[in-house]
C-alpha cells in the first residue's frame, strides 16, 4: 500500500531530514515510528500526505505516486489518509458534533447522510453523550477523541497519528491506544509516530526506528530500543 524508495529530504541549508529512506507498509499493518525529537517522523508524514515534497526518491501510496501529485489532485488522494495530530486542531466555535461533520460538508455530502454518520462515529469514540459541548467544555482526551472522529468519518483507508498522546495523562493516553487498535482491527491501516516508549513495548506491532533521518531498525514485534 505504501512504499517509500530511497526518499531524501533536504531542507534550507543542507540540513539532511530524511537520509536515502526506505521501508513498504502492506494494508491493515499498524507501524509505529520512533526515534528522538528530530529523527525524521514528522517529515515523512508530511511527505505521505503530500504537504512537502521529497528532494530525491518516490514515494507510492496504492496507485498514487504522491511525489508527482499535482495541486489540483490532492483533495482526492487526501480522502484516503486520515490524521490526528497532538494539539488536537479542533474548530473552537464549533461543537464536537460540528466538528466532526465539518470534514463531510467540505466535501459536499448530504446533511442527511451527516446527521446518519456523525453519530456512529463519536459513539465508535465514546462521545455520542458529548456531542453538542463545544472543545473548552471538552477534556484533552475527549478533545482527541474527537480529533479521531473527525479523522474516521471519511472512512479512510490509512489513519496517521502524529504523537495523539503527546498532551494526555496516562488514563487517556491508553484510551486513545485502544481506539487506534480497535480502527485497525476494523481494517485501516494505522501508523503512529511516537516517542511513548511504553505504548510501543505494549502494542507489540511493528516498529520501524529512525535516527538522524535513516531507519536504523525495522522489526515486527518490535520494541523502543534507541541506543
Amino acid at each position: 500500500m505504501i512504499i517509500f524508495q530511497n526518499v531524501t529530504k533536504t531542507y534550507s541549508k543542507g540540513m539532511v531530514a530524511l537520509d536515502k529512506v526506505s521501508f513498504k507498509i502492506q494494508p491493515n499493518e499498524f507501524v509505529s515510528f520512533v526515534g528522538r525529537s528530530g529523527a525524521g517522523k514528522s517529515t515523512i508524514i508530511k511527505l505521505l500526505i503530500g504537504e512537502e515534497q521529497p528532494t530525491k526518491g518516490q514515494i507510492f501510496f496504492g496507485s498514487y505516486e504522491v511525489n508527482k501529485l499535482k495541486s489540483n489532485e490532492m483533495p482526492e488522494f487526501r480522502r484516503h489518509i486520515g490524521v490526528i495530530f497532538q494539539d488536537f486542531r479542533l474548530l473552537l466555535k464549533k461543537t464536537a458534533f460540528e466538528n466532526v461533520a465539518f470534514a463531510l460538508e467540505v466535501e459536499g455530502r448530504a446533511q442527511r447522510e451527516i446527521n446518519e454518520l456523525v453519530p456512529q462515529v463519536l459513539e465508535m469514540v465514546g462521545l455520542k453523550d458529548k456531542a453538542h459541548n463545544f472543545p473548552a467544555e471538552l477534556s484533552g482526551g475527549e478533545k482527541q477523541r474527537v480529533a479521531i472522529a473527525r479523522a474516521m468519518i471519511n472512512r479512510p483507508d490509512v489513519l496517521i497519528a502524529d504523537e495523539p498522546t503527546g498532551n494526555l495523562d496516562p488514563f487517556n493516553t491508553w484510551e486513545v491506544i485502544k481506539i487506534l487498535t480497535k480502527i485497525n482491527e476494523l481494517g485501516s491501516t494505522v501508523l503512529l509516530a511516537t516517542h511513548d516508549k511504553e505504548i510501543v513495548n505494549a502494542l507489540g506491532e511493528r516498529v520501524i526506528t529512525l535516527e538522524d533521518g535513516r531507519v536504523i531498525k525495522d522489526e515486527a514485534n518490535g520494541r523502543f530500543i534507541i541506543g
